[in-house]
C-alpha cells in the first residue's frame, strides 16, 4: 500500500467528486446536441413507422421478431447488472464498490426506460398499448394474460420502479449536499428531492435498514426480470427457444453485458471529470474479476446447450444449428471471441485488468458480442422453423435502424443530463471509505494524518 502525498479535507472531496456539476462547456453542449439529433432521427423514423404501418420495417413472416426485440432483450440485459452489483456488494459489505455504486445505479434506470420504449415501438398499433395493462374494464374486455408482452410489461414496470427508488434513496445524502452548496432556486429545487434530510443519527439509521433492505429485495426482482423475457421466447416450441435452461442463461447473459458496461462507463466518467483519485485501478481490477468470472459463467451456459444439442442430434433442433453455423458463422465467431476467448484469455492478467485502455477494448467488445448473441437469438430460430415452405430470411430497414441507434444516443443522452445535475459519485459512501483510511504515522517528534491508498 501506498500513502497518498495529500492532505483530504471534507470540502477538498466534496469539491473534487461535484466536478462533473460544473457550468457546462461548449463540448458538452456539442454532445447533448449530436446525441440529441439521432434521437430527432429516430422520433421521425416512429412517425414515418406510425402513419404508414409495419410494412416500412424488415419485419415479415416468419421472422416477425426483430431488431426491436433484439434492442429490447439487449437493453433489458444491460440494465441488470448496475442495480445486481451494487445491491451484491453492499449487501457483502465490499468497501471498494462505494466509487461506483452511483454510476452503475443511474445506468440500471436508464436502460430499463430505454427498453421498456421497444414492446410498444414493436405494437404496429401503437395508440393501444393500454391493452398491455392488466386491469378490468366496464367492457368486460381483459388483457391475455398468456401474452408475453404482458409478462414484459409487468416486469419492466416493476424494475423501473424498484431500480428508481433504489437510486434515489442512494441519492438523499448527497442531495441534501448539494441543496446545502446552492442558492436560489437551485436550492429549492434540491431541498424538494431531499426531502428534509439532515444527516441526524436517526436519519443515518431508517437510511442504513433502508438502503439494506431494498437491495435484498432488488436481487429477485432482478433475477425475475430477465427470466420472465427468457420465458418470452422458451414459452414457446420454437426450435433453439424451448429450452428449460433459458432463463438462467439470460440472466448470466444480462449480467455479462451490464458488468462490461459498468467498467466502460466508469472509464469514460474517469477521464472526462479528472475523478482518477477516487476511480482508481483498484477499483478496474476487481470489476474485472467479477467479468471474467461472469464470462466463464457464460460460455458455461452456451456450450452446455450446445453440447446437448449435439449429443440429443434431434433433427429439428440440429437442422436450426447447423443453419446458424452456415449462415451466420461469422457473427456466431464474433460471438464466441467477444463472449469467451478474448475476455477470459486477457483478463486473467492483472496488467490488463488494471490497463483502461486495455479494457475498454474488451468491455466494448463484449458488449458488441452480447448484442450479436440477441440477433442470433431471435433471428435464425425465426426464420428457420421447422416448416420448411415458410423458410425466409429478414433484413431491418432504415426505420428499425435509425430507431435502434436513436436508443443509444436516448441512453446516453440521459446519462450525459444525470451527470450534470446529479453527482456521480456516491460522495457521502467515498467519504466515509476515505476518511476510515486515515491513520497516523510518526514523523519526527509528531504524528500526522495520513491517508493509504489501496492501489
Amino acid at each position: 500500500m501506498n500513502t497518498r502525498d495529500k492532505t483530504y479535507s471534507a470540502a477538498r472531496m466534496n469539491e473534487a467528486m461535484l466536478s462533473s456539476m460544473q457550468p457546462p462547456t461548449l463540448r458538452w453542449y456539442l454532445l447533448a446536441l449530436v446525441l440529441g439529433a439521432v434521437v430527432a432521427v429516430g422520433l421521425y423514423a416512429f412517425t414515418v413507422q406510425l402513419t404508414t404501418g409495419m410494412v416500412v420495417t424488415g419485419i415479415n413472416r416468419p421472422v416477425m421478431w426483430g431488431l426491436y426485440i433484439i434492442s429490447f432483450v439487449f437493453w433489458v440485459g444491460l440494465s441488470h447488472s448496475g442495480t445486481m452489483v451494487s445491491a451484491i456488494l453492499r449487501l457483502s459489505q465490499a468497501s471498494w464498490r462505494r466509487p461506483i455504486l452511483r454510476g452503475a445505479e443511474a445506468m440500471t434506470v436508464f436502460s430499463i426506460a430505454v427498453a421498456g420504449l421497444f414492446p410498444l415501438i414493436h405494437l404496429g398499433r401503437n395508440w393501444i398499448f393500454y391493452y398491455l395493462i392488466p386491469y378490468p374494464s366496464q367492457y368486460g374486455l381483459w388483457p391475455n394474460f398468456r401474452s408475453p408482452l404482458l409478462f414484459d410489461m409487468v416486469a419492466i414496470n416493476t424494475y423501473i420502479i424498484g431500480s428508481g427508488i433504489f437510486l434515489y434513496i442512494g441519492m438523499l445524502p448527497d442531495l441534501a449536499l448539494v441543496r446545502d452548496r446552492s442558492t436560489g432556486w437551485r436550492r429549492k429545487i434540491y431541498g424538494l428531492l431531499a426531502i428534509g434530510w439532515r444527516g441526524t443519527a436517526e436519519q443515518w439509521r431508517v437510511f442504513s435498514r433502508g438502503s439494506t433492505l431494498l437491495a435484498c429485495l432488488i436481487i429477485p426482482v432482478a433475477v425475475s426480470v430477465h427470466s420472465i423475457v427468457a420465458w418470452d421466447f422458451a414459452v414457446t416450441l420454437v426450435p433453439g427457444w424451448h429450452s428449460t435452461i433459458f432463463a438462467p442463461y439470460f440472466v448470466i447473459g444480462a449480467i455479462t453485458s451490464g458488468v462490461a458496461a459498468v467498467i466502460t462507463l466508469m472509464i469514460v466518467i474517469r477521464k472526462a471529470f479528472k475523478l482518477e483519485e477516487f476511480l482508481l485501478p483498484l477499483h478496474f481490477d476487481n470489476m474485472s474479476k467479477l467479468l471474467l468470472a461472469v464470462c466463464l459463467l457464460w460460455s458455461y451456459f452456451y456450450f452446455a446447450e450446445v453440447f446437448t444439442t449435439w449429443y440429443g442430434h434431434k433433427p429439428i433442433e440440429w437442422e436450426w444449428f447447423s443453419y446458424m453455423h452456415d449462415h451466420y458463422g461469422l457473427a456466431l465467431f464474433i460471438m464466441i471471441l467477444g463472449n469467451t476467448i478474448v475476455p477470459i484469455v486477457g483478463l486473467c492478467f492483472r496488467r490488463v485488468r488494471r490497463s483502461t485502455a486495455a479494457l475498454l477494448g474488451i468491455t466494448l467488445l463484449v458488449n458488441v458480442a452480447m448484442f450479436i448473441e440477441r440477433f442470433l437469438i431471435v433471428v435464425p430460430s425465426l426464420s428457420h422453423k421447422n416448416i420448411p415452405f415458410i423458410w425466409g430470411s429478414y433484413t431491418p430497414s432504415w426505420v428499425e435502424m435509425s430507431i435502434a441507434l436513436a436508443a443509444f444516443a436516448l441512453f446516453f443522452l440521459l446519462y450525459t443530463l444525470f451527470t450534470k445535475f446529479f453527482p456521480i459519485l456516491a460522495i457521502t459512501d467515498v467519504r466515509e471509505q476515505e476518511e476510515a483510511l486515515i491513520g497516523q504515522q510518526q514523523l519526527g517528534r509528531a504524528r500526522v494524518e495520513t491517508l493509504v491508498n489501496e492501489e
